[in-house]
């Protein structure tokens, strides 16, 4: 048997070297691609022709016996490194005619990763920081684009100081809410103005399929390249007015970030042993509990930034206290359970259709956050 046993593996490894050579032969291919698409101006990531590829190679795969759902699983692994490869290979300058981008707060890690997309993209890029503001006017005097990207509680003040830009110069601003900091952006300046909400934190490896949301200002015919740029890094765009930007923000962020800093709070006080909190963990309780863990590996005063950014924070955050009260109070009483089950329903009938569709893709993330688990 162990002979068997030996035999079939070093087969196997044999497979698994082929492997890496063939993934090694597609990752210099799609240099080769990025290359072809830097020239000629195309976007990294191909909606189309990605959803027709899995289609044609999951059909492939299930006719010699081998799980579509496991050549798709290795073909968007593969394509998400394909994707970092092909940004190492610069992009096509859409305006090389802009003059300077200006970043304020570009040491900063998100405006560091704007900085180095303009740069790949072949504009001339200058920083504005703290240290360079007595020179700020020299600065812009000759910039196309200026780009805010500092804390949120400093956004307003900034925009408000910044000096006279040209009148062609577009400004914009990286905050995650938006309706004031465009107002701020549309009173200090007569030209094209676009808010900016990169749906995504610096350390992503490439803009592929990462959401951008903008926000009209002022002239979008004249800043509407700069969101071809965008595209042609990869990203997706989203079209949104400003207070419904902020109103789905208020859920989306700080409700969200407040009830995982209030559950680390109750873990801290509560005091469990983490690993065997893990080792109990099923792959959906272990996600949820990294989460949780992942916000208090970052800046507080961001997450402090973004939870106060707006009194409508606030009210939300009261409204959920208060409907996590009613929540409990449904479990006291003798109809407790009927009571539970019956909210539990009106609240399916809210989600829908939705639901199904959630299910769907927590499965498939469950799935590769097991696999990623090694238990001794």
């Amino acid at each position: 048997m162990a002979h068997q046993l030996a035999d079939l593996r070093d087969k196997i490894d044999a497979v698994d070297k082929q492997m890496i050579d063939l993934l090694a032969q597609r990752l210099s291919l799609v240099e080769e691609v990025g290359e072809v698409k830097s020239e000629h101006g195309l976007p990294i990531y191909a909606p189309d022709r990605e959803a027709a590829m899995l289609a044609s190679r999951r059909a492939e795969a299930e006719s010699r016996g081998v799980p579509a759902q496991l050549i798709e699983d290795i073909l968007r692994r593969t394509m998400r490194e394909s994707y970092a490869s092909e940004k190492d290979s610069g992009f096509k300058c859409l305006k090389p005619n802009l003059g300077k981008v200006v970043v304020v707060g570009g040491k900063g890690q998100l405006g560091g990763l704007f900085v180095r997309m303009f740069e790949l993209s072949g504009y001339q890029v200058d920083i504005l920081g703290r240290q360079q503001w007595e020179n700020a006017e020299e600065i812009v005097k000759d910039a196309g684009l200026v780009v805010v990207t500092v804390p949120i509680d400093k956004t307003l003040d900034v925009i408000r100081t910044l000096p006279p830009l040209p009148d062609n110069c577009i400004l914009c601003d990286l905050t995650s809410i938006k309706d004031q900091p465009l107002k701020a952006m549309l009173d200090v300046h007569q030209g094209p103005v676009v808010g900016l909400h990169p749906m995504f934190g610096p350390d992503v490896p490439s803009l592929a399929k990462q959401v951008i949301v903008h926000c009209e200002g002022r002239k979008a015919d004249e800043y509407a390249w700069l969101l071809d740029q965008f595209t042609i890094w990869g990203a997706s765009l989203c079209a949104m007015p400003a207070k419904k930007h902020d109103e789905g923000m208020t859920l989306i962020q700080a409700l969200r970030h407040f009830t995982s800093f209030a559950y680390g709070s109750h873990l801290s006080q509560e005091n469990p042993e983490i690993e065997t909190l893990l080792q109990l963990s099923s792959p959906i309780y272990r996600l949820e509990l990294a989460m949780v863990g992942r916000l208090f590996g970052q800046d507080p005063n961001l997450y402090g930034d973004i939870i106060l950014s707006s009194p409508e924070n606030l009210s939300m955050i009261k409204r959920f206290h208060q409907r996590f009260g009613e929540a409990v109070n449904l479990l006291e009483g003798e109809s407790a359970k009927h009571n539970f089950v019956e909210h539990f329903e009106q609240v399916s009938d809210w989600f829908g259709d939705y639901s199904k569709q959630f299910m769907q893709e927590s499965q498939t993330l469950l799935k590769q956050a097991n696999d990623a688990v090694h238990r001794g």
